[in-house]
């Protein structure tokens, strides 16, 4: 029997007094209702993002899942997409990708690979919350070629070099 999140709580009501920072215009598609990102607390870091669809991922597989949104991110931002950690804790369910980036020139469809690492299939209802996203700035990198490169304590030394 494929197991079930509870259903999604509801969300607080958007708090009036917090300052309002760069604006993310969104666009809706799918039809239906599709619920905009919420923060669920005031202190939270991540916006909520929530299914537009019902499906089903068995053990070990993992499925792209559609959000209903389309996002014009301010130039300078780009927003990670991030597990959330009782999905992960309670089912074994997380963000394949994580953490995804939404580049602030994408305007396709908002979507989540969620990866089903727990023993029995994982459904995800229409309207659960799945993910969460988190907006910070990009910083931009100029590269220039050299001979070599200026040395460090720890020069070439790699994977579990520094430690167990």
């Amino acid at each position: 029997m494929p197991r079930t999140a509870p259903a999604a709580h509801p969300r607080p009501a958007p708090e009036a007094a917090v300052p309002a920072g760069p604006v993310v215009t969104v666009e809706t598609v799918g039809g239906g209702a599709v619920a905009l990102p919420a923060r669920a607390t005031h202190g939270a870091a991540g916006y909520d993002i929530c299914s537009r669809e019902t499906l089903t991922i068995a053990p070990g597989r993992f499925a792209k899942v559609p959000t209903g949104l389309k996002l014009a991110i301010p130039e300078g931002f780009e927003a990670q997409v991030r597990p959330r950690s009782g999905l992960a804790a309670k089912h074994g369910v997380t963000v394949l990708n994580a953490p995804g980036t939404i580049d602030s020139d994408y305007r396709g469809e908002v979507c989540v690979l969620l990866v089903n690492h727990g023993p029995e299939p994982f459904t995800v209802e229409a309207g659960m919350r799945i993910a969460q996203m988190v907006f910070a700035p990009v910083t931009t990198m100029a590269f220039a070629t050299v001979a070599s490169l200026a040395g460090s304590a720890r020069g070439e030394g790699g994977f579990g070099s520094t430690g167990r």
